[in-house]
């Protein structure tokens, strides 16, 4: 079988377990790459393991961590990132991203939590990166996280993603949908919160679905369509960007495959009328 072309590019989908059997029977190039947490992959053998590794036989997969801990204060899971590395050279991974929060204190909290944006947290975090990038000798990307409170502000949140990504020389997950909660959330603009983000360090963006909880109150449970505001500030990201990778996250309320492909098909689109607005403002 032809290798797939490890280059990050296009639409992709997030690999679920229960979706494992109708994404084997899918038509090559209904998406463009696959996202997998790792610690759900590493080690699995049998007829998961199988089906795990003959998806990463025909598309690229990139690694999205849930439990690195990347703010918190316990020690780094050395042994974790050792075995997410041996995972990334087995399948060849292109990327390894987690969550720009903390999620553990003397012992896994399995939640993700926010990080207070001071001076303090961002070294901590930025020296916390370079200790993981050593061990998996590539930059990692960390994503903006949806919060609901939080502890302590001296920086903005986009201040504070931009100088965790300039000390410790980390990429950016943009998770549009994440952005979209927090502004409601929290009062701010979402495009106003685009522009101040270091963009270019953007390796790619994460879209989905979310519950409202009330008109001021946005839950990201990915468990639900796309709606039109967060697909409009993709297309947003867009215009600041171009057509970046793009994934669809879908966690639970699975639909069925065909109109969670029809949602990456409509990411295809707005990738396309990106690149017709840009070829239309060079010419």
């Amino acid at each position: 079988m032809p290798q797939p072309d490890r280059t990050l590019q296009g639409a992709g989908l997030g690999l679920r377990r229960a979706l494992l059997g109708p994404l084997s029977s899918m038509d090559q190039g209904e998406v463009d790459f696959l996202e997998a947490a790792p610690e759900n992959w590493i080690g699995v053998g049998g007829r998961y393991g199988k089906q795990f590794r003959a998806m990463a036989e025909r598309y690229p997969i990139v690694l999205h961590g849930l439990s690195l801990d990347i703010g918190g204060p316990d020690p780094i899971d050395t042994n974790l990132v050792q075995a997410v590395r041996t995972l990334m050279n087995e399948i060849d991974v292109p990327l390894y991203s987690e969550h720009l929060t903390y999620c553990a204190a003397e012992g896994h909290l399995y939640d993700l939590l926010p990080i207070p944006f001071t001076e303090e947290a961002v070294h901590h975090v930025a020296q916390r990166v370079r200790q993981v990038q050593d061990i998996i000798e590539h930059p990692i990307a960390l994503e903006n996280a949806s919060y609901y409170a939080q502890p302590h502000t001296d920086l903005t949140e986009a201040q504070f993603i931009n100088a965790v990504q300039q000390e410790s020389g980390c990429d950016l997950l943009l998770d549009v949908n994440n952005v979209y909660v927090n502004a409601i959330n929290h009062c701010y603009d979402p495009h106003a919160f685009l522009d101040a983000l270091s963009l270019d360090r953007v390796r790619y963006i994460h879209i989905a679905g979310h519950y409202d909880e009330a008109p001021d109150l946005k839950v990201d449970t990915h468990g639900a369509d796309v709606i039109d505001p967060v697909w409009a500030l993709l297309a947003a990201a867009y215009e600041r960007l171009g057509p970046v990778p793009t994934l669809l996250e879908r966690d639970f309320n699975l639909p069925p495959l065909s109109q969670l492909l029809k949602e990456v098909a409509h990411v295809r689109d707005l990738q396309q009328q990106s690149q017709h607005s840009t070829s239309s403002a060079v010419g």
